[in-house]
C-alpha cells in the first residue's frame, strides 16, 4: 500500500491517530528521561542536544477531530520547558538547562511551515541560537550534528535522535552505528516502515540492493523471499523478526525495545524502536510501555526467552475510541503473567552458576528479550525470596529479605538447600 506523505504547502496537514499515539510516546519518554538526568540535588548544569531528523512542519490537523496537533519539534521544546519548571521549582539553586535543538527537514514546504509556526510561537529569536533549522536531508547533516554534540558534551555526547523517517530507507544501520560509536550516551528513537519493507523486498537485484543499502545484507541466510513465503506458515512474522534482529545488531546499540504500531486499515504497519547503550535508558522506555498500556500490545512471551513485539492499534485506543483486548497487553494481567514467568526463568539462570549473578547483570543481559521493567524483575525476585527458591546477598554479606532492598550490586544465588523441583 502506498502511504500518503505529509504536505504543508497550504498549512498544517492531516495526521492520523496512530501517529498521534507515536507523539504521545515520545512526550512520555522525554518527561521520564529528564527526571533520570537530574537525580542529584547537587547537579548544577544539564547539557543535552535534541535532534529531530525528520521534523515535519510543526503542526498538524487531526484526521478525525480536526483539532490542531503539535508535531515533534514542539514536543521537544515543551518537554524541556516543563522539565525545567518541575525540576527547579523546589531547588535552592536551579539546574541550568543547556539544551540545543536541531530540526532537520528535507521538504521545502514543511521546512518553511515549521519556521513560520516557531516564530509565531515566540521562538524567532532562538532560531540560529540554540534552535537550528536545517532545510536538508538528515543523512547529509548527520556528521556535522554529531560533531556539534561531541564538542558540546565531549565526555558522553548526551543526545536524543528522533528519526521519524518516512518508510525505511533513510536511516541505514551504519548511520546509527556512526552515532553510537561517536556519542556514548546517545539514544535513537527510530521509525521503521516494516510493512512497506516487506511489500517491497522481492527476489533479485532489487531485494539485494535494498538490504545492502540498509546495511543488513543477506539477513535471510541465502533464502529467497519467495522461498520464505512458500515455506513459512507466518512468513511476514518470520521476515519481520529476522529483520528486526539484524537491524538492531548492526546498528551497534547494546539495548533496545520495539513498539509495533498498526495503521487503522491494517496496512502501513511500522516499528518505533528505542536504541541506547545503557540498560537504564532501556528500562525508562519499558516503564513508558507499562504506564501507557492503551497504546502498547505485546505479541511475544512474558519471560526472558522471547522475541519481543509490541503494538498499538488505533481501533483499541481507550482515549480515542475505546479499548478492547488484543492479547497480552501492558496491564495488570500482563504484569502478573510477567512475574509468574520470570519466577520460572530467573531460577534457571541463577542455578546455572553456583556463584549466582548480580541483579544488575541479570537485568542488563536479559532485558532486551523481556517486556518486564527492572521493577517487575524485583517483584519476581521478591516472590522467589519469600518462597526460598533463591537468596540475595549484598556486598557486605548480609541477606536481603524483601524486593525493596535489592540493589544492582546484590548477588542472586541458589539457596544453600535447593528446592527439589529445581535440582
Amino acid at each position: 500500500m502506498t502511504l500518503k506523505q505529509y504536505n504543508w504547502k497550504d498549512g498544517p496537514d492531516l495526521i492520523q491517530q496512530h501517529s498521534v499515539a507515536k507523539h504521545r510516546i515520545l512526550e512520555a519518554y522525554l518527561a521520564a528521561y529528564f527526571r533520570t538526568l537530574v537525580s542529584s540535588p547537587n547537579q548544577e548544569v544539564l547539557k543535552l542536544t535534541l535532534v529531530d531528523g525528520f521534523a515535519g512542519g510543526g503542526l498538524y490537523v487531526h484526521n478525525d477531530t480536526r483539532e490542531l496537533v503539535k508535531g515533534s519539534p514542539f514536543i521537544f521544546l515543551d518537554a524541556t520547558r516543563e522539565a525545567e519548571y518541575l525540576i527547579n521549582k523546589d531547588r535552592r539553586k536551579p539546574v541550568q538547562f543547556q539544551v540545543d535543538y536541531f530540526f532537520t527537514e528535507a521538504d521545502r514546504h514543511a521546512h518553511l511551515h515549521l519556521d513560520k509556526v516557531l516564530r509565531e510561537k515566540g521562538y524567532g529569536d532562538r532560531i540560529g541560537n540554540g534552535i537550528y533549522l536545517q532545510h536538508a536531508k538528515f543523512q547529509d547533516q548527520a556528521d556535522s550534528i554529531i560533531e556539534f554534540v561531541k564538542k558540546k558534551s565531549p565526555k558522553n555526547g548526551r543526545s536524543i535522535f528522533a528519526l521519524d523517517q518516512y518508510g525505511y530507507r533513510e536511516v541505514p544501520a551504519h548511520l546509527m552505528r556512526k552515532i553510537f560509536d561517536a556519542l556514548p550516551s546517545a539514544e535513537v528513537i527510530l521509525t521503521f516502515g516494516v510493512d512497506s519493507f516487506v511489500n517491497f523486498a522481492n527476489d533479485g537485484d532489487r531485494g539485494k540492493d535494498l538490504l545492502d543499502g540498509l546495511g543488513i545484507p543477506d539477513i535471510f541466510g541465502g533464502r529467497s523471499i519467495e522461498e520464505i513465503k512458500s515455506s513459512e506458515r507466518d512468513w511476514r512474522l518470520f521476515i519481520q523478526s529476522t529483520l528486526y534482529r539484524k537491524l538492531v545488531e548492526n546498528c551497534g546499540a547494546r539495548h533496545f525495545t520495539p513498539f509495533f504500531i498498526r495503521n487503522r486499515s491494517g496496512h502501513g504497519d511500522y516499528w518505533l524502536i528505542h536504541l541506547s547503550q545503557h540498560h537504564r535508558a532501556r528500562d525508562v522506555m519499558t516503564e513508558v510501555h507499562w504506564a501507557n498500556n492503551n497504546y502498547f500490545i505485546h505479541y511475544g512471551g512474558a519471560g526472558l526467552d522471547m522475541f519481543q513485539m509490541v503494538g498499538y492499534d488505533p481501533v483499541h485506543d481507550a482515549a480515542h475510541r475505546g479499548q478492547s483486548a488484543l492479547g497480552f497487553e501492558f496491564d495488570d494481567v500482563a504484569r502478573h503473567a510477567s512475574i509468574a514467568t520470570l519466577n520460572e526463568h530467573i531460577p534457571r539462570r541463577v542455578y546455572s552458576d553456583d556463584t549466582g549473578i548480580s541483579f544488575g547483570e541479570l537485568f542488563a543481559t536479559t532485558c532486551n528479550s523481556s517486556p518486564a521493567s527492572a521493577q517487575i524483575y524485583r517483584e519476581s525476585i521478591g516472590k522467589l525470596l519469600d518462597e526460598r527458591v533463591i537468596e540475595v546477598v549484598s556486598a557486605d554479606g548480609s541477606r536481603r529479605r524483601s524486593a525493596a532492598q535489592i540493589k544492582a550490586t546484590d548477588q542472586i544465588m541458589p539457596p544453600r538447600q535447593r528446592p527439589l523441583l529445581l535440582n
